[in-house]
Order: C-alpha cells, then sequence, then structure tokens
C-alpha cells in the first residue's frame, strides 16, 4: 500500500494521462455498449478483442505501434462477422467464434514466434492504463470523439433500429448500414478499451455500464446518462484504488463495475 495524500496523487501527469484517457473511453464504451446490449450484439466486443491480441501481436511482431495495426484489423474483422452471419448461413454468435479463434490463434503463433515482446504483449492482455503515452491519450480522444460524434449524428436510426428492426426498416432506414457502422464503431471501441482494461476484460468493460444502468432507468436517455456515469465513477476509482492498493488497474475497474451491478440489482427490488 502506497503512503500519499489525494493531492500528490492527482500531480503526477500519469495519474492525469490515465484519467483523461480513461474518462473519454468510458463514456464511449457506456454510450456504444447501451446498443450493443439491447441488440444483443454483447458477444461481439468479446470477439473482436480477440481479433485485437492478433492484430497487437502482429504490429509488435512488425515493430510498428500496435493501434495503427489493431484499428484497421479489427475493422475488418468486425466487417468479416457480418459477412459470414448474412452470406455463409452462420448465425452471429458463431461467426465471432470463427473470428474470435482465428485472431487469439494467430496472436499465439506470432507471440511463439517473437523474440522478446512477450512483455509487452502481457500489458495489453490485462491493460496498463498508467503506463499510457501522451501520443496514446490523444489518440484515445480522437477516437473516441469520432465515435460519439457517429452515434450523435446516427442516433434515431440507431434507435429505431435496436427497437424495432422490422418498423426501421419500413420507414426507410438502412438496416444493413447501420449494422455495419454499429460494427466498425465497436471494434473501434474495442480498440480504445484495450488499454484501459486490456483484452482479456474488454467486453465486461461494455456490457456492465450499460447493463447497470437497465436495472434502474425507466427510459433510454436515462440508461445512456446512468451507463456514462457508472463507467466513469469506475473507472476513475479503479485508477485510483489500483495505484494506493497496488493492484491490477483494468481488473480493479472491472470489478468496481461488477460491484455497480450487484448494487443495482439490489435497488431494483425496493423500487
Amino acid at each position: 500500500m502506497i503512503d500519499m495524500n489525494i493531492i500528490d496523487f492527482l500531480q503526477y501527469s500519469f495519474i492525469q494521462k490515465a484519467f483523461l484517457a480513461g474518462s473519454f473511453v468510458a463514456i464511449t464504451c457506456a454510450a456504444l455498449g447501451m446498443f450493443l446490449v439491447l441488440r444483443k450484439m454483447s458477444l461481439i466486443g468479446d470477439g473482436l478483442s480477440h481479433v485485437s491480441f492478433g492484430a497487437i501481436a502482429l504490429g509488435l511482431f512488425l515493430g510498428v505501434y500496435p493501434f495503427y495495426i489493431a484499428v484497421p484489423v479489427v475493422m475488418l474483422g468486425s466487417l468479416f462477422i457480418l459477412k459470414i452471419s448474412e452470406n455463409a448461413k452462420v448465425y452471429g454468435d458463431a461467426a465471432i467464434g470463427i473470428v474470435s479463434a482465428v485472431g487469439i490463434a494467430g496472436g499465439i503463433i506470432l507471440a511463439s514466434m517473437s523474440k522478446g515482446f512477450n512483455i509487452d504483449l502481457f500489458s495489453y492482455l490485462f491493460g496498463n492504463i498508467l503506463a499510457i503515452s501522451a501520443p496514446e491519450v490523444i489518440l484515445s480522444m480522437v477516437l473516441s470523439f469520432l465515435v460519439l460524434a457517429v452515434l450523435y449524428f446516427f442516433y434515431w436510426d440507431l434507435f429505431s433500429a435496436t427497437f424495432d428492426e422490422e418498423y426501421a426498416r419500413t420507414t426507410g432506414i438502412k438496416i444493413n448500414l447501420i449494422n455495419t457502422l454499429l460494427a466498425l464503431l465497436t471494434a473501434v471501441t474495442v480498440v480504445l478499451s484495450v488499454k484501459v482494461v486490456g483484452v482479456m476484460l474488454v467486453s465486461a468493460f461494455l456490457v456492465l455500464p450499460a447493463v447497470t444502468a437497465l436495472q434502474l432507468a425507466k427510459n433510454f436517455s436515462t440508461a445512456i446518462v446512468l451507463s456514462t456515469i457508472s463507467a466513469l465513477i469506475s473507472v476513475v476509482t479503479g485508477i485510483t484504488l489500483s495505484f494506493f492498493l497496488d493492484l491490477p488497474t483494468g481488473a480493479t475497474i472491472v470489478i468496481i463495475n461488477t460491484v455497480f451491478f450487484i448494487a443495482a440489482l439490489t435497488v431494483k427490488k425496493f423500487i
């Protein structure tokens, strides 16, 4: 346990960067996760996180900054999942399983062929937001703004497709375009989340704030607000506790999210 007061703690630049990047990613995950949960697409986050593992391993193997490889590769993975589901008569969860298996297998093979990047790969597996660099903070903010902007401009199309896909189709909404858009946004968000909570916990970070909010909210807009608040508090609290208690940051963030979910379930019984 570290003996330090909160003022000294907040003066560290790496803590400030972790809070900044973590907050942007938390808001993005909270907003996008709501659509994924309600459209029963939660598993796509887990599948794409495995693809990101393979993509990050490829970047490290080639000596390229991993996120430069991971973003386009994971986006291609998300499109491949959609195409398999639509054209190969394979159910969505099976398509996710196929792409997920290929991603994780590719990452393992590249790791076995490596000459010293396994330590770096380990940090991506379990997250290491306290080691986030200034360029990574900027990248996280830019990509988060991009995802949130797309969600804002396509909000009503996404909303309609989420609650009544057939009705949305009859009103002229291009469902295939919306599904593609949602898959691509998920891909970008998964890559963003890897630095915060790690490959192994990305799906939990996408799902838990949303399901927590849905226990308490009476309407969709309130659910998004509650999901965002839950995600933000979990990131800030998780970073703080992990620093003072010397715990893994990503795992601590997810455990706090889980505590919030259990608390919401408990409160729901009395309201």
